[in-house]
């Protein structure tokens, strides 16, 4: 059913980390189709917000929308449905070193619910020339860039059509021409429609490629959709 409703939204919620609140009163939503930077120094939050968004971390205090799944109190058997409707990037790859580009991407689909081996084998033929590889589904992840891996990942991450990409530093290991040339690539999935949500310490990636601003500072979220963020140089 086709809803016009945020992909994310959060209404006074407060993101914790083992017991010590990290980020407190958070409210922010996040549209269909909209491309959103989440920045902020290392220990701010960042991480814990995006784990938070995926039920990795519980949400305790004030309520998340995620996907048209309500974060607090979700059940465990809900987890995996909630996921598919997202796609997750981590700046590790977290490929199977073990098997091919193909047999990365099917592991994901079978446990995602796909069977049709015909419908894997064109999904997965699709989803690799859409990240720029249409040749590498019998190569091993080592036999590839660390680019090419990364774009890899995207694809993994675009399987199952998600509503919102959550990227986590994805160009953290990344030269920096390699990193615009999958920002390029954030931005033509974007524009099909997925809503984007990327954390970066690269604000040179930023310049470049302006977009909306979340950061995560001395425990608070500030939006530059309300104020003006300074991109002091992160660490």
């Amino acid at each position: 059913m086709f809803t016009t409703d945020p992909v994310i939204r959060a209404k006074d919620a407060n993101i914790f980390q083992d017991n010590n609140t990290v980020l407190a009163n958070l409210n922010f939503e996040i549209e269909k189709g909209e491309f959103v930077f989440l920045v902020g120094r290392t220990g701010s939050g960042k991480s814990s917000l995006l784990k938070t968004i995926y039920a990795d971390l519980p949400l305790r205090l004030g309520d998340m929308e995620v996907a048209g799944f309500n974060i607090r109190g979700i059940r465990s058997s809900q987890v995996p449905m909630l996921r598919r409707k997202l796609g997750i990037i981590f700046q590790d790859f977290q490929l199977f070193q073990d098997r091919t580009v193909a047999d990365n991407l099917e592991f994901v689909m079978r446990a995602t619910g796909w069977r049709d081996k015909t419908k894997i084998k064109a999904r997965i033929a699709e989803v690799l020339m859409q990240v720029g590889l249409g040749s590498v589904e019998k190569k091993m992840p080592h036999q590839l860039s660390g680019g090419e891996q990364q774009r890899v990942v995207i694809a993994r991450a675009m399987i199952n059509e998600p509503v919102i990409l959550l990227a986590d530093e994805p160009t953290g290991n990344l030269d920096p021409e390699v990193s615009a040339g999958i920002l390029k690539l954030f931005q033509q999935i974007n524009k099909s429609g997925t809503a984007i949500l990327m954390a970066t310490h690269d604000y040179n990636l930023i310049r470049k490629f302006p977009a909306r601003i979340l950061k995560c500072e001395n425990g608070v979220l500030q939006d530059s959709k309300n104020q003006t963020i300074t991109l002091d140089n992160a660490v």
